[in-house]
C-alpha cells in the first residue's frame, strides 16, 4: 500500500465531517461532469458525493463503490437495500475483468410447489446478497478499512437526510403495504403513520446500528452473528424458508464474464443470473444494419426488434452452452435475417399491425452506479430490491427492507438453492483494449434496452454519453397472447422532455410496427454511466436526465 493510502483513513475521517448528510440540494443535481482524476455517477447526489470523497482522499474505485453501495441503500431505500441483490463488474488497472454475483438466493428448504405466490410479504424473501457482494469487493479489490468506507452510510442513516421528491412519491405508493408490517411502518412511516414528504428529514437509527455491526464484524455479523439471529427469528416465525443454515452458507460467487463485439468495439458483461448475454445479442443483431443509411424510424425498427428477440431469450437460457449460442455471431446473423424492415433485402413481410392491450406497467425499480479512478480501475454495479420497496418487509430493529425474490416475481425462479435471474446488466465497452464506456441501468426489463439504445447512440451516431442519454428510447413489450417479449410489440418513449413526436410515431407505424407510446418519465431505464477518452485522459460522467442522480469527478487527489 502506498503512503497515500496509509494516510487516507486519517484524512478521510476528518474530511467526512464536512459531508452534510441532511440536505441533498446542497450537493446540487449535477447530471454530467468531467474530470482527469476519475468519476462517480449514481442515482442520488448524496451517494455521488460519498464516492467522490473516497476517491479524493486516496481510495480506489472499489473503495468508492463499497462506500456508495452502502450509502445509496440508505438514501434511495425504495430502489435498493442491504437486504437485496447486486451484480458487480470490475476492470482492474492492469486490464483484467472480474465479476461478483451477490444475487438473492432461494434457501435449500424452499419448496416452489407449495410456496404461496404472493406479490410481497415474508413469502417472497430470499437470502440477501448485497452485504456479501460489497464486502467481497472490498476484501479483494479495495485498499481502505471497512469502517472508513461505511462511515458515510452510517452517518446518513443516523443523522438523516432530506428525501428527494421521487423517493418520497415511491414511499407513499407503498404505504398501504408498509402498514402491514410493524418493522416497516416504524422505519418508513412517521409517528402518525403518514408517509414522508419531499424535503422531510428521514432518520434511520436502526439501519445505522445494523451498519455499525457490519462495519465492526464484517460478513459474519450479517450472515452468522447478531443480525442473522434477528433475521431468522423474525422470518422463521412468519413462515419464511430463510433459516440459520441458509444465511451461514450464502457466498458472493464469481460472476461469469461474457464477451461480444460490435463494429470493432469489445463488449463485456456478466452472464446469468445477469442479462449481459442478452445485451450482447441485441447489439450483434444490430451490427448487420447500417445506421448511417437509416431514418430515425428505421433505426427504431431495427433496435426494437433486435431487443425483442434478445429479451425473449432470457427465459430460454439455462446453461453456459445456451449463453454461448446467444452471444455467437452466427445466432445474431440468423436473427438479423428475420428482422422486418424496408432495409432488409430479403423482402420479409412487414410486421402486421394489430390492436393489443399492453398491461405491463412501466417498471421503475433498481439502482445502478458507475465509478472510475485515475489509475484505470472501473466498476459497474447494479443493486436492487425488485419492485418498489421489494418485499415491503423490515425486521423490527434492523431497519432494512428485504428484496422480493421468490414466488414467481422473477422469471426462472426459483428452485431450492437457485439464484434469481433478472435483467440486471452491468456493462463495459472497450476500444483497442481501453474502456470507453461504463454502463448499467435501473428499470427491470428496460435495463438491457436502455444500455443498447445508448451504446448505439454513442458508437453509431458519435454522440457523447450525456447527449446519448437525452435521446428517446425504444423497448420491447411483453404482450400478445403468449405474454412473451418479441419483436412484434414495441414501446416508444414519448415523455415531454425526452421523446419521439407524434409525427415520428406515425412514420414508425408506417413500417408496420405495433407501437405503444409511453409518456411516463423514467419508464425506459435510467443509466448512470461514464465515458472515458483515452487520448485526453478525461472521464465524462452522466446521470440519466429522467432521474434525480448526479455525476461528478474528483477535483484533486492527495499527493503520492
Amino acid at each position: 500500500m502506498s503512503s497515500k493510502n496509509l494516510l487516507a483513513p486519517f484524512i478521510l475521517a476528518t474530511a467526512l465531517l464536512y459531508l452534510t448528510p441532511v440536505d441533498s440540494s446542497a450537493q446540487g443535481l449535477r447530471q454530467s461532469g468531467r474530470s482527469n482524476h476519475g468519476m462517480v455517477s449514481t442515482a442520488h447526489p448524496l451517494a455521488t458525493e460519498v464516492g467522490v470523497k473516497i476517491l479524493e482522499e486516496g481510495g480506489n474505485a472499489a473503495d468508492a463503490a463499497v462506500a456508495v453501495g452502502f450509502a445509496i441503500a440508505i438514501v434511495e431505500p425504495t430502489m435498493n437495500s442491504i437486504g437485496g441483490r447486486n451484480q458487480i463488474l470490475i476492470r482492474t488497472a492492469d486490464g483484467d475483468f472480474h465479476g461478483i454475483d451477490g444475487t438473492t438466493q432461494a434457501p435449500d428448504s424452499y419448496n416452489p410447489e407449495t410456496a404461496p405466490r404472493a406479490g410481497y410479504g415474508y413469502d417472497v424473501i430470499g437470502i440477501p446478497g448485497v452485504p456479501a457482494g460489497l464486502l467481497r469487493l472490498r476484501d479483494e479489490f479495495g485498499t481502505l478499512p471497512l469502517k472508513i468506507l461505511m462511515e458515510p452510510a452510517i452517518r446518513l442513516a443516523e443523522e438523516g437526510f432530506r428525501i428527494l421528491p421521487g423517493d418520497a412519491s415511491r414511499q407513499a405508493a407503498a404505504r398501504a403495504q408498509l402498514l402491514e408490517f410493524k418493522g416497516s411502518a416504524e422505519a418508513y412511516l412517521k409517528n402518525d403513520l403518514s408517509s414522508y414528504s419531499p424535503g422531510d428529514l428521514l432518520i434511520q437509527e436502526d439501519y445505522g446500528n445494523t451498519l455499525r455491526m457490519i462495519a465492526s464484524g464484517g460478513r459474519d455479523a450479517f450472515y452468522n452473528g447478531p443480525i442473522a439471529q434477528s433475521i431468522v427469528a423474525d422470518l422463521e416465525a412468519r413462515g419464511s424458508s430463510v433459516n440459520t443454515q441458509a444465511l451461514a452458507d450464502y457466498k458472493a460467487e464469481n460472476a461469469t464474464i461474457v464477451r461480444g463485439e460490435y463494429r470493432g468495439y469489445e463488449l463485456i458483461g456478466t452472464d446469468i443470473p445477469s442479462a449481459g448475454a442478452m445485451t450482447i445479442h441485441a447489439l450483434q443483431i444490430m451490427e448487420h444494419f447500417n445506421p448511417s443509411a437509416m431514418s430515425e424510424s428505421e433505426w427504431f425498427a431495427v433496435t426494437g426488434q433486435a431487443l425483442g428477440y434478445a429479451l425473449d431469450e432470457l427465459g430460454k437460457l439455462g446453461s453456459d452452452t445456451a449463453s454461448a449460442r446467444v452471444i455467437s455471431k452466427e445466432w445474431a446473423a440468423m436473427r438479423a435475417d428475420q428482422i422486418a424492415t424496408p432495409l432488409n433485402t430479403n423482402n420479409h413481410d412487414p410486421i402486421q399491425v394489430a390492436e393489443y392491450l399492453n398491461d405491463e406497467a412501466p417498471i421503475n425499480h433498481t439502482t445502478h452506479f458507475s465509478i472510475a479512478d485515475e489509475e484505470g480501475m472501473f466498476i459497474s454495479l447494479t443493486q436492487t430490491l425488485g419492485p418498489n420497496m421489494g418485499s415491503k418487509v423490515v425486521t423490527p430493529g434492523l431497519g432494512f427492507l428485504y428484496a422480493s425474490t421468490l414466488g414467481g416475481y422473477l422469471s426462472g425462479c426459483c428452485y431450492p438453492g437457485e439464484r434469481a435471474r433478472s435483467n440486471i446488466a452491468p456493462f463495459m465497452v472497450l476500444k483497442d483494449g481501453e474502456v470507453i464506456l461504463v454502463l448499467g441501468a435501473a428499470g427491470g426489463a428496460r435495463i438491457p434496452p436502455a444500455i443498447v439504445n445508448v451504446i448505439s447512440r454513442v458508437i453509431d451516431f458519435d454522440m457523447t454519453l450525456p447527449k446519448a442519454l437525452m435521446e428517446p428510447r425504444v423497448a420491447p413489450d411483453r404482450a400478445g397472447t403468449e405474454r412473451r417479449y418479441s419483436p412484434n410489440f414495441l414501446s416508444a418513449e414519448t415523455s415531454p422532455d425526452i421523446g419521439w413526436s407524434p409525427s415520428d410515431i406515425s412514420l414508425m407505424r408506417a413500417l408496420g410496427l405495433n407501437i405503444t407510446p409511453v409518456t411516463r418519465p423514467g419508464a425506459f431505464g435510467r443509466i448512470h454511466g461514464i465515458q472515458y477518452e483515452p487520448s485526453t485522459g478525461i472521464f465524462i460522467g452522466a446521470a440519466d436526465p429522467d432521474w434525480e442522480g448526479s455525476a461528478r469527478g474528483p477535483a484533486s487527489l492527495p499527493p503520492n
